[in-house]
């Protein structure tokens, strides 16, 4: 059985032993959020995977891309890349692989890392098809299904299907009401497809079938965002809301079927609009886990779309949102390399820490604290214990040259010191 249906049988299993206490909760309490729908636990049957919990009540987590592209096919340096997700504490990884390593980088990465891994397996079909001097509008729901069949049995822990796109969504695309079209890479695949067919979406159409395979391996979906703006212009729009009707009413037929499912949100979205889109899908989707991209809060910063993603995803979170995708410096630039992976890693922590003091403060408001009080105490070595990059702190104190114990922002004339000698602290 999956995890939701151990959960809806009242039945409690170790993971949700290990992820209550990993979350400070009781196992009760996880298996009710589970049973419920507002929690995914990420965990391929196949794979010794670390259970991971997603949604209400957990701790805001963060998911890493990596990668080859066709551009740049270097497995080595994707391994690396997955070294650098693991020591700077991302909780998940995706390989969104394109290319002819396709295959050979996701089964290297399901072999060296116990982290969940989540795949987009149109990408494997496009490029079998391309392999096969085969067209895209080619594309069979059999073939589809096979690929999702191999990728579950590998070990994939969760997969982004992009269900929710119907030729009603694709019409508002066509009335050329939006700046920036369709962004999403899975997206514009299954656009083309229905184009060129002059059919129905054929993971709309044929869902039922993809919840069968699912299941077998507990292999959680998520419901992928087609329809995302790419342009703060284009959020909220009709596209998007439609999309996200749709994703609510087959996540409801995902629960029923018994297989865990979380919905994707939007990648630009103004500031002032990101709280009503959290609090949209956590009613139209009956609180489902929410996996966002960013949001990015404006489409100007490149080289610095971290920062862009981290403030919305820090509003985000505190609203409601579950899942943080990372967005790196390269973001709408280049494939990412090792220094980005870092820079949104920490940056997407940042975020998600942000978030969950707001969520749960008597949790998460405890390490700030502590900062405080090493600051107060002028105690770098516990300073450096508790930053999210310890190794970056300790480089820029060593770099500045300061021998005694003040920082060479005041040196002497530091406020901690100076209320220290007045003998009142």
């Amino acid at each position: 059985m999956t995890q939701l249906e151990y959960a809806k049988k009242n039945l409690i299993t170790p993971e949700m032993v290990e992820i209550a206490r990993v979350e400070e909760l009781s196992p009760e309490e996880i298996k009710e959020l589970v049973a419920k729908g507002e929690v995914v636990i990420l965990k391929n049957t196949k794979r010794d995977t670390i259970p991971t919990a997603v949604g209400t009540k957990m701790r805001t987590k963060i998911n890493a891309n990596i990668g080859s592209s066709p551009e740049k096919m270097d497995l080595k340096w994707e391994l690396d890349k997955l070294a650098v997700c693991e020591k700077y504490g991302a909780d998940t990884v995706m390989d969104l692989s394109l290319g002819g390593i396709l295959n050979e980088v996701r089964k290297k990465i399901l072999a060296s890392t116990r982290l969940p891994v989540g795949t987009v397996p149109i990408y494997q079909v496009g490029f079998e098809l391309a392999r096969n001097a085969k067209h895209l509008e080619e594309m069979t729901i059999d073939h589809f299904l096979s690929v999702l069949r191999q990728q579950g049995e590998e070990g994939v822990d969760f997969v982004t299907i992009h269900a929710g796109i119907t030729q009603k969504t694709w019409q508002y695309i066509k009335e050329k009401k939006r700046i920036l079209d369709v962004v999403s890479r899975g997206g514009s695949m299954l656009c083309a497809w229905m184009e060129k067919n002059q059919r129905e979406n054929l993971l709309y159409e044929h869902f039922d079938a993809i919840l069968e395979v699912a299941k077998e391996y507990d292999m959680t979906i998520s419901l992928g965002d087609g329809m995302r703006p790419g342009a703060t212009a284009d959020a909220s729009d009709r596209a998007q809301i439609e999309e996200l009707i749709t994703l609510g009413e087959l996540a409801s037929r995902a629960r029923e079927a018994g297989v865990q499912v979380m919905i994707e949100g939007p990648g630009h979205v103004p500031l002032d609009q990101v709280v009503s889109n959290i609090q949209m899908q956590k009613s139209l989707c009956n609180r489902a886990p929410f996996y966002i991209l960013g949001p990015l809060v404006t489409d100007i910063a490149a080289g610095y779309d971290h920062i862009a993603a981290a403030i919305g995803g820090a509003v985000a979170g505190a609203a409601g949102a579950d899942f943080l995708c990372y967005v790196t410096p390269a973001e709408h630039l280049s494939l990412p390399d090792l220094d980005d992976v870092k820079q949104g890693i920490i940056a997407s922590r940042i975020a998600a820490h942000t978030a969950d003091m707001v969520k749960n403060p008597a949790r998460f408001r405890k390490i700030d604290d502590e900062m405080s009080r090493a600051r107060k105490a002028l105690d770098w070595e516990k300073m450096f214990s508790l930053c999210l990059d310890p190794e970056l702190a300790k480089q820029r104190r060593s770099i500045s040259g300061v021998k005694d114990i003040y920082c060479s922002m005041c040196g002497e004339f530091c406020s901690v010191k100076t209320l220290q000698e007045l003998g009142l602290l």
